[in-house]
């Protein structure tokens, strides 16, 4: 028998941690005539449904042992699979091994044990499985004559190749599931080591002293699975696709569902990701609107349909085309005030069935819904690429309350200037540096982004809001880093900016607050910046 021949299936073995679909899928085999080799729990299930099985102990003769740790690790099941039809033949024969075809395997569940907090480290080292992957890599090794399958979802389509091709698999068939089969086990093994790095002292990097990251393992994991090829990148001659982290915990975009409009592109998703995080701290309706990555409108209010409105009217020239994010249920009523805009995406966490009818009349808006907009619990890490490399931190949770707020000068805040300062302040993290936020009402007046001057950034927020037709009396101006100069306060009081919130930390923080105090400007710092590149 030739490499490229289609054998046909005559025996399985199956060995299963997550059993869903395997009775419908052992029917099919049964009504085939394929033997079927199994192990404990699995033999009894399908043994109890009535199947003809063969226990795995029963086939090599030797029984399980060790509370099951060995039961596959024979040279009779790991001949059956590994055997070179045509060629290790004579040996198989020799030593009453008879050959395996297909293999059906899962694993322990050691992702699912370590994503629960309250897991012992004893408990996670029993959740990894040897003899799975072992019988998974063996099967991927000699795809020639063994076909692998490893996700319960590819069992339809086994199913309908078996009864379509009479038993067999073709080449190119088992080429591809034992492709899938190796990204598993390389999945899963990576998993593994990066439990065990993480807990694992090392030298931080001046070399000073020992401790525990557990954020930064020697060789990282990156559980990243690919859901879509996208049309392209940035640009049309750059290929793009999107993966998406198979951590069940994930809260995020990637995970959203997209209810309609044509596929996102490259672009679109990092605008809906930075409109996501954006609203995400907030715990009133809230809405932002965001392009190009910065947001040109932000709102707090005690319904969504005024959050949104009032986001819109910061800078209605930019919003056109842009990306909208909410943290509620969108009704009819909002649906009918987006739609007054261009908009390309609109994410939430839900869409009323009337909403939906109403966006149906626009098809090409995309509307994405993320039922898990609710406040961050837990840090997670960010990722970007430079050449030659991978740059990682820890996504920036600094909030308000881990800032060691200071009012620095004479004058104090209002309660109202408090509230503002706080929202401003949270804006300016999701704002391209250098940024600079007005915000008056939980509501963004005119933003600042992406500027290589903080004067240019403090002149445009300003000329922003004036372009817009908004007051600046009483508004609060928010830096997501040290004021250098006064010039900044100056141009703020001349404004009408009554409060200045800022990380402080500059060479020249006296002259500042001196400036601040002769403008009769109230001035905090936060002793925390929130850079964004």
């Amino acid at each position: 028998m030739t490499e490229f021949s289609d054998p046909i299936i005559r025996r399985a073995l199956i060995t299963l941690y997550n059993k869903q679909g395997v009775l419908e899928l052992a029917a099919v085999l049964q009504q085939q005539g394929v033997e079927l080799i199994s192990t404990g729990g699995t033999a009894q299930l399908l043994r109890g449904s009535g199947y003809l099985v063969t226990e795995i102990a029963d086939y090599t003769k030797y029984p399980e042992m060790m509370g099951g740790r060995v039961k596959t690790l024979h040279p009779k099941i790991h001949g059956a699979i590994l055997g070179r039809r045509g060629q290790d033949d004579s040996v198989m024969t020799e030593q009453e091994i008879l050959p395996i075809d297909l293999v059906i395997a899962n694993f322990y569940p050691f992702v699912q044990t370590i994503d629960d907090p309250n897991h012992t480290r004893q408990q996670a080292i029993e959740q990894i499985d040897i003899g799975g992957p072992t019988l998974v890599r063996a099967a991927a090794k000699n795809h020639a004559a063994v076909a692998v399958v490893v996700d319960p979802q590819d069992y339809p389509q086994l199913i309908n190749w078996l009864q379509q091709q009479q038993g067999a698999l073709t080449l190119q068939q088992r080429f591809m599931l034992a492709s899938k089969a190796l990204v598993t086990i390389a999945n899963y093994d990576c998993a593994i080591a990066d439990y065990f790095s993480r807990q694992v002292t090392v030298k931080i990097a001046d070399d000073s002293q020992l401790a525990p990251l557990p954020q930064f393992p020697e060789i990282p994991r990156l559980p990243f699975q690919r859901p879509k090829l996208l049309r392209y990148g940035e640009n049309p001659h750059q290929p793009a696709a999107l993966y998406q982290t198979g951590l069940s915990t994930t809260i995020g975009v990637a995970q959203a569902q997209q209810q309609q409009g044509k596929p996102l592109s490259y672009n679109n998703w990092l605008d809906a990701d930075s409109a996501f995080t954006c609203i995400f701290p907030f715990e009133q309706p809230a809405c932002a609107i965001v392009k190009h990555t910065n947001p040109c409108g932000v709102a707090v209010s005690d319904s969504l349909l005024t959050a949104y409105q009032r986001a819109f009217q910061c800078d209605p020239s930019a919003a056109f085309g842009g990306i909208i994010a909410v943290n509620r249920p969108v009704t009819l009523e909002v649906a009918e005030a987006m739609l007054q805009q261009f908009v390309e995406v609109i994410i939430a966490p839900a869409f009323a069935s009337e909403a939906l009818q109403r966006f149906a009349r626009k098809p090409n808006i995309r509307l994405l819904a993320c039922d898990k907009i609710l406040p961050a619990s837990a840090p997670s890490l960010e990722y970007k690429s430079i050449s030659g490399g991978l740059l990682v931190q820890v996504s920036d949770q600094g909030s308000w309350q881990s800032a060691q707020l200071q009012v620095v000068s004479q004058r104090q805040p209002s309660d109202s200037e408090w509230a503002d300062a706080q929202f401003a302040w949270q804006i300016a993290k999701c704002v391209k540096s250098n940024a600079m936020v007005i915000a008056s009402q939980q509501t963004t007046l005119g933003i600042g982004a992406g500027q290589v001057s903080r004067i240019d950034a403090t002149q445009l927020a300003i000329h922003k809001a004036q372009q817009a037709d908004l007051s600046l009396k009483g508004a609060v101006l928010a830096a997501d880093a040290f004021l250098p100069f006064r010039d900044n306060v100056d141009t703020a009081a001349e404004a009408g900016i009554t409060c200045i919130i800022q990380p402080g930390g500059s060479r020249r923080d006296a002259e500042v607050i001196q400036a601040a105090d002769q403008r009769s400007i109230t001035m905090i710092f936060t002793g925390m910046r929130h850079f964004r590149h």
